[in-house]
């Protein structure tokens, strides 16, 4: 198991039980309470759980997104090979809306080097492509949300219903037989738009969004025309993704 992984494994157990102690974390990521207690740390210092004498505490609701920086360093194996998939779906010339998420940050990452028009809605993303000497760096309006700096409400809505574009790659809190959902109601609105904006909309998700219900509702599976996943997903929840239409990816 990965560092990353039992970080994972410590969070979500933590936030599904409210509060463990660190003999039971340390039977659930097979490692000592040594290592665990460093980890409890580790993740304390990013603001998501408390520590007390011999466990932790959540911090986090069910219902609320997991920290930007906690997400940026789960599954970026899994994140880099999705990210690697889609940017081999972009052909050069496409002008492309880009998502926030750590996911579509790592798709950033592979289209530096590309002949493209790229607007995205998060600074992260702004931050990777900005200075690429063949891409045209569109930036939107907005306003950006803490931690996370997604660009939200009226202005970044705006800038999207100006434009047209030819791909939008869209990152997810969870996608189901429901459709996609986000834990936030102003980032739910601008996937919306960016629906609306686009001829071809691709979603990235990895294996967890499948079983995973977020507050506010973004779009029914069939919005969707490319859904890429890791190899790992389970036939049983990609299933109904394909029984929509959608083609499903994996890689």
């Amino acid at each position: 198991m990965t560092i990353s992984d039992r970080h994972r494994r410590i969070l979500d157990a933590v936030q599904q039980a409210g509060q463990v102690g660190v003999t039971r974390l340390a039977e659930l990521t097979g490692t000592s309470e040594m290592t665990v207690r460093r980890d409890l740390e580790h993740l304390a210092d990013q603001g998501v759980i408390e520590r007390y004498r011999g466990g932790a505490r959540s911090l986090t609701l069910r219902g609320e997104e997991p920290p930007f920086t906690v997400r940026a360093h789960d599954g970026h194996e899994a994140k880099r090979r999705i990210a690697a998939a889609v940017a081999d779906m972009i052909a050069d010339g496409e002008a492309v809306v880009l998502d926030s998420g750590t996911t579509c940050v790592e798709v950033a990452r592979l289209l530096t080097a590309r002949r493209l028009t790229v607007m995205p809605m998060s600074l992260h993303a702004v931050d990777v492509l900005v200075g690429a000497p063949g891409l045209r760096l569109l930036l939107p309006g907005g306003e950006p949300r803490a931690g996370e700096l997604a660009l939200t409400g009226p202005l970044a809505l705006a800038s999207l219903a100006a434009l047209r574009f030819d791909t939008a790659i869209l990152g997810c809190c969870g996608l189901t037989a429901d459709g996609m959902t986000a834990y936030d109601l102003e980032d739910a609105a601008v996937k919306r738009a960016m629906i609306a904006s686009a001829h071809r909309v691709i979603a990235v998700a990895d294996p967890a969004k499948f079983t995973r219900t977020a507050l506010a509702h973004v779009a029914p599976v069939s919005a969707f025309d490319v859904v890429v996943t890791t190899d790992d997903a389970l036939e049983e929840h990609t299933g109904a993704l394909g029984s929509a239409g959608t083609i499903v990816r994996r890689v």
